[in-house]
């Protein structure tokens, strides 16, 4: 038997034990006095005070014991001797392991070394751990562990914690953001009967009750937009995406998303408002160092394992904006002058791949990527797309092959899109059937049922809630900020 099997098997013997004893090893509801961080500011000397959590640490003193009680929001140390908790309490604790969960109550003392520390008087035990914690992270070093058995993760990496309470603070202050500037925040269905809003491919399903085909959303765009024409003017949705395609360091199949549409906006407010957004939520969650009021500057550094500044992102306003030909030309300034031929042949000339079958629009878009998008981490507006690559953004006035278009880049991948809104239901229609090809049936005939009755011009914008979470923590993958990633299954 390993080491592991005989810990489990030991602490199986001591349930076994608790129930000899008449105690349930998987305990009831416990009342607290509050969170333990509640209890540290309540904290004064003689007051009394319960509290409940995992121990996580247990320094044995003979006939005296000081344990470490954790929760969510910090630790708190407690004292536990006979003379105060009593011989059934001691006899109680003796079957008590790192990793339970246990209930006290007691008086309020400091420590000689001035540590806030509860004189346990009542002690019980409300959850019996079967299995062994990893033991100061020693157990977790698998990076597909941590992943796999997130709640261990948690347990014991206070830095994955962090990235996950800043996660939930930023879920918090987008939407005190939006409602500050006066959007109101709408859902939509999740199950389409035709998946639109994106090109992507889409998980299927079936509603045997009205015996249809549906597709989980790939974007929540076309609903929203329906809102505009039914006059809402400002709305956005924090929402659930699925998409049937690769995972990667930045892509997972279900990712979470922030949808948003302002009427009688264009794009270039719209890229003003998501700036302003972005930076808002950067202070909102700073921590030391991250940003320099003084100077009026914003930076973030993302770190190593070790803690040694990898990388450091400039957000200090206004940002770059720049056309999105002028910057391919920064890659070969006569891109554009080129031949199809001579663009291929210049793509193995800069290491860039692309396919055979690929369109001319897709092979500057590949060099975008791998040239400028990959290699660009502070903040650029990439402005004015060819109309190719935004089936649903209003043409330019100026240059009908242009949309007038954003594409937010930082840290080397896209953050957000903004576009000024297409609301021409005859070029709308043409677009998505230039899209569909021979895939007529894909046409969402709704929308474009209520485009007809009219939707005022607007701008909307989408944001990666995870890749933002990315920038924000410093984390290198998207599995890092995502609770529970899509994972292939264990063997």
């Amino acid at each position: 038997m390993d080491d592991e099997n005989q810990l489990i098997a030991l602490r199986r013997e001591k349930m076994e034990a608790l129930r000899e004893r008449g105690a349930d090893p998987f305990g009831h509801a416990f009342e607290t006095s509050g969170t333990i961080a509640e209890l540290r500011e309540k904290f004064a000397e003689g007051t009394t005070l319960r509290a409940a959590g995992r121990i996580t640490a247990h320094r044995d003193m003979g006939k005296s014991h000081f344990v470490d009680l954790r929760d969510s929001t910090g630790r708190l140390q407690v004292y536990i001797h006979a003379k105060e908790a009593g011989p059934e309490a001691i006899k109680l604790f003796k079957l008590v392991d790192l990793g339970d969960f246990i209930g006290v109550e007691g008086d309020c003392f400091l420590t000689k070394t001035g540590e806030p520390t509860l004189k346990v008087h009542k002690l019980e035990l409300l959850a019996k751990a079967l299995r062994p914690l990893p033991e100061k992270w020693h157990g977790l070093q698998d990076v597909e562990a941590r992943y796999r058995q997130r709640y261990l993760d948690l347990v014991t990496n206070e830095r994955s914690r962090a990235v996950f309470e800043k996660r939930i603070a930023i879920m918090r202050e987008i939407r005190r953001f939006m409602e500050g500037k006066g959007f109101l925040e709408v859902e939509t269905p999740m199950l389409q009967a035709v998946p639109g809003g994106a090109a992507a491919e889409p998980f299927r399903t079936h509603h045997k009750a009205l015996g249809l085909e549906l597709y989980l959303r790939i974007a929540p765009e076309l609903y929203l937009k329906r809102l505009l024409v039914g006059g809402f003017n400002k709305v956005f949705e924090l929402n659930r995406n699925f998409r049937n395609e690769g995972i990667s360091r930045k892509h997972n199949p279900e990712f979470t998303m922030l949808e948003a549409y302002w009427a009688y906006a264009d794009f270039e407010k719209i890229a003003d408002l998501v700036e302003e957004m972005i930076c808002y939520l950067a202070m909102a969650i700073s921590e030391s160092g991250d940003r320099r009021p003084e100077s009026g500057e914003m930076r973030i550094e993302h770190h190593d394992a070790e803690g040694n500044v990898m990388r450091t992102i400039n957000l200090t306003r206004p940002w770059r904006r720049a056309r999105y030909r002028d910057l391919i030309r920064e890659v070969d300034p006569e891109w554009f002058n080129h031949t199809s031929e001579k663009r291929r042949e210049r793509c193995a000339e800069l290491g860039v791949e692309i396919n055979p079958r690929m369109a001319d629009y897709e092979v500057t878009q590949q060099v975008f990527e791998k040239l400028v998008e990959e290699k660009t981490f502070d903040p650029l507006f990439v402005t004015h797309c060819p109309k190719e690559l935004v089936p649903l953004a209003k043409q330019n006035a100026e240059d009908d092959s242009l949309v007038d278009v954003y594409e937010l880049v930082i840290n080397g991948q896209e953050i957000s899109p903004g576009y000024s809104e297409l609301n021409d239901p005859i070029v709308q229609r043409q677009r998505l059937l230039e899209q569909a090809g021979e895939e007529t049936q894909k046409l969402d005939e709704e929308f474009l049922l209520a485009l007809e009755h009219g939707m005022p011009p607007a701008g909307g914008f989408g944001v990666g809630i995870d890749r933002l979470v990315m920038l924000l923590t410093g984390a290198e993958s998207i599995r890092d900020v995502i609770l529970f990633p899509q994972l292939k299954p264990k063997r």
